[in-house]
């Protein structure tokens, strides 16, 4: 079952405003968009991650919502205690939250859809009663993340298999009021 969890509008390459819904995903649906820009080395099957089959787990796709199922960004939440002690912990009751496998089609980077994304998460995160969120980030995305509210925790380092460096970067929902009404 598909949920809408969040919407928001771009303008498109011919200047027309465009919407885009974020809806629950499976990672099967997912896979093709993550193999391409994240590990174009891997088969489609090679693409499933320990803990796709913990039901807490959420996938989650931008698409356009005039019925067209083709996936332009994508990412994955799963609550998992952040590794970085000194980045700070989820506070009492609450849970760290491990986003991943974050993608974007090349075709529409640029134009929004990754903090439509990223916000969608911080929805989710937060409607779980999570207030920490924590990627392992691509040095390339860095920038990215860092617009967003993340902070970087971690010099660079590498990951098996993958030939870009990454850093630790964490969002805490108290810097960005999750929660507040």
């Amino acid at each position: 079952m598909i949920t809408d969890v969040g919407s928001g509008s771009m303008a498109s390459a011919s200047g027309q405003a465009r919407t885009f819904a974020v809806t629950r995903a499976s990672a099967e649906e997912t896979a093709e968009l993550r193999r391409d820009v994240l590990r174009p080395h891997l088969t489609i099957e090679q693409m499933a991650v320990p803990g796709d089959s913990n039901p807490d787990t959420a996938y989650l796709a931008v698409r356009v919502p005039t019925g067209a199922r083709a996936v332009l960004g994508c990412l994955r939440l799963e609550p998992v205690p952040c590794p970085w002690p000194s980045a700070g912990r989820a506070a009492a009751g609450a849970a760290a939250w491990q986003l991943r496998a974050m993608a974007t089609d090349p075709s529409v980077r640029g134009r929004g859809l990754g903090r439509l994304l990223v916000t969608a998460a911080v929805d989710h995160v937060a409607r779980r009663g999570g207030d920490l969120i924590w990627c392992n980030a691509r040095v390339s995305a860095e920038q990215f993340y860092l617009r967003l509210g993340f902070r970087r925790v971690t010099p660079p380092f590498a990951l098996p298999d993958v030939p870009e460096e990454h850093v630790g970067m964490v969002l805490r929902g108290q810097s960005i009021g999750w929660g507040r009404t």
